[in-house]
C-alpha cells in the first residue's frame, strides 16, 4: 500500500508540476503582445480556410489536396479549440490533469493514436517556444545536469518514436491498442487514488496532499542512495542549497532522461510531466534548480520528439495543434481565476472525475481493438456499444465540468474583478 501511495504521490506531483508549467507559459503568451500575435498569425491561415469552406470551396488551402493542412475541416478545427479550452479549464482550475486528456480526447474524436501523440507533442513544443522567457528561473539551470539529461531524453525519443512507428507500420489497430492501454493504466491508477482521496476528504477525513514546489528540498533515502553511486563522470549541483553541494553520476541523469524521452514519444504529454518529481525525489535536486532545468529541457525534449519522430513522417495534425493552443490559452486563464471562488474539495472531486472519464474512455475502446485484431470474438454490436458508451461518458464528464467552471466564473465575475483590482 505504501509503495502504491508513493507512486500516486509521485504521479500526482508530476501532474501538478506540468500544470504549473502550462499556466506559466500560457500566461506569458497572453501577457506579451508579440507572442500572442505570433499565435494569431499561425492560426490566421486556418481561420481563413474556415471562411473559404463556409462558401463550399474545400479544395482550396485546407482541403485534402496539395499545400493543405492534414485532412482539415472547419468542424475538426472548432472541436480542437473546444478540446484545448476544456483541457485548459482542467489544468487551470484543478492544477493538474488537463494535459492527460488531450491524447485520449483526440483519439475519441477519431484521430489515429500516432497522430494524436504527435499532435499533442507539437502543441506542447509550440507553446514552449512561444511562452518560455529567459528570466530569473533560468538562472537556476544546472547546465551539466541539463546536458546529461538531454543526451538521455533525445535518445529516449528515438526509442519511443521507433516503437510507435513500428507498431503503426505493422498494424495501425495495434498502435491504437498500445497507446490506449498505456493511457488506461496511467489514468486508472491516478483516477481511482484521486477518487479515494476525494471520498476521504468529503467525509471529513484528512486526504493525502500533493507536495508543493518546495517539497523534497532535503534528499530522501532514495536520492541519497542514488547520489552515493560513484560512476564517473560525476556532476556537482546545488552548491547554494546544500553546504558542500551535491553530486550525482551523469549516467544516472542520462538514464532518467531516456525514461522521460521514451514516455514523451509514446504518450505525448505523458513523458515530460515526470521530470519534476524525478529530479526532486529520485535525483535529490532542489526545487529551484529543478524548475529552471525543466523549463530548459522541455523545449528540446518536446521538439526532438515532435519534429524528429512525428512531424517529418507526417504524423502531426497542424490545424488541430493550433486549435488546441488557441483554446487552451483562454481556458487555462478562466480555470485559474475560478479556483479563487470554489472550495478545494470540489476541485478534488472534479480532478477524479476528469481523470476517470479519460480512463473509462480508453478502456471502452480496447474490446473493439481486440476484436479487430482477432484476439477475442465478441459480437460487433457489443464492442461498438461499449466504445460508444465510453465516448458518451467522457464527453458528458468534460462538458459538465466545463459548464460548471464557466458558470462559476460568470457568477463570480464581479468578485473576481474586485479581487484583481486590489
Amino acid at each position: 500500500m505504501s509503495f502504491s501511495r508513493n507512486v500516486f504521490t509521485f504521479l500526482k506531483e508530476a501532474s501538478a508540476a506540468h500544470a504549473r508549467w502550462d499556466l506559466e507559459i500560457s500566461t506569458s503568451i497572453i501577457k506579451n503582445r508579440r507572442r500572442l500575435l505570433s499565435v494569431l498569425l499561425l492560426a490566421l491561415p486556418i481561420i481563413m480556410v474556415c471562411v473559404v469552406e463556409a462558401y463550399e470551396q474545400p479544395e482550396i488551402l485546407g482541403g485534402k489536396s496539395a499545400y493543405a493542412p492534414a485532412f482539415y475541416t472547419t468542424n475538426i478545427f472548432l472541436a480542437a479549440i473546444a478540446l484545448g479550452f476544456a483541457a485548459g479549464l482542467i489544468t487551470g482550475c484543478i492544477g493538474a490533469g488537463g494535459g492527460f486528456i488531450i491524447t485520449p480526447a483526440l483519439m475519441a474524436m477519431g484521430v489515429k493514436g500516432i497522430l494524436a501523440v504527435g499532435t499533442d507533442l507539437f502543441h506542447i513544443f509550440a507553446k514552449a517556444i512561444m511562452g518560455t522567457t529567459i528570466h530569473s528561473k533560468l538562472g537556476n539551470v544546472s547546465v551539466r545536469l541539463a546536458i546529461a539529461f538531454l543526451v538521455g531524453s533525445v535518445g529516449g525519443t528515438f526509442i519511443g518514436g521507433a516503437l510507435n512507428k513500428g507498431l503503426y507500420d505493422a498494424n495501425p489497430i495495434l498502435s491504437d491498442l498500445f497507446i490506449s492501454s498505456i493511457y488506461a493504466l496511467l489514468l486508472g491508477f491516478l483516477g481511482f487514488y484521486a477518487l479515494f482521496d476525494f471520498l476521504k476528504e468529503s467525509r471529513g477525513k484528512k486526504a493525502s496532499t500533493v507536495p508543493e514546489n518546495g517539497a523534497g528540498e532535503k534528499s530522501g533515502a532514495l536520492a541519497a542512495h542514488i547520489q552515493a553511486l560513484n560512476m564517473p563522470p560525476m556532476i556537482g549541483f546545488d552548491n547554494r542549497a546544500d553546504s558542500g553541494g551535491r553530486r550525482i553520476s551523469a549516467w544516472v541523469v542520462a538514464a532518467g532522461g531516456v525514461v522521460v524521452g521514451f514516455l514523451a514519444a509514446i504518450m505525448g504529454v505523458g513523458g515530460g510531466f515526470v521530470t519534476f518529481p524525478m529530479f526532486v525525489y529520485v535525483f535529490g535536486v532542489s526545487s529551484m534548480t529543478t524548475v529552471g532545468t525543466d523549463i530548459f529541457q522541455i523545449i528540446f525534449t518536446a521538439g526532438f520528439a515532435a519534429i524528429g519522430q512525428y512531424a517529418v513522417y507526417g504524423y502531426v495534425f497542424y490545424s488541430l495543434a493550433i486549435g488546441m493552443l488557441l483554446g487552451s490559452l483562454i481556458g487555462i486563464q478562466v480555470g485559474a481565476l475560478t479556483t479563487t471562488v470554489v472550495e478545494g474539495v470540489h476541485i478534488r472531486g472534479f480532478y477524479a472525475l476528469s481523470i476517470l472519464s479519460g480512463f473509462f474512455n480508453r478502456v471502452a475502446t480496447l474490446p473493439k481493438k481486440l476484436v479487430e485484431l482477432e484476439v477475442i470474438s465478441w459480437p460487433a454490436s457489443l464492442v461498438n456499444w461499449i466504445e460508444q458508451a465510453g465516448n458518451v461518458v467522457f464527453w458528458v464528464a468534460v462538458a459538465l465540468f466545463g459548464i460548471w467552471v464557466c458558470g462559476m466564473f460568470i457568477a463570480n465575475i464581479g468578485k473576481l474583478r474586485s479581487g484583481a483590482s486590489q
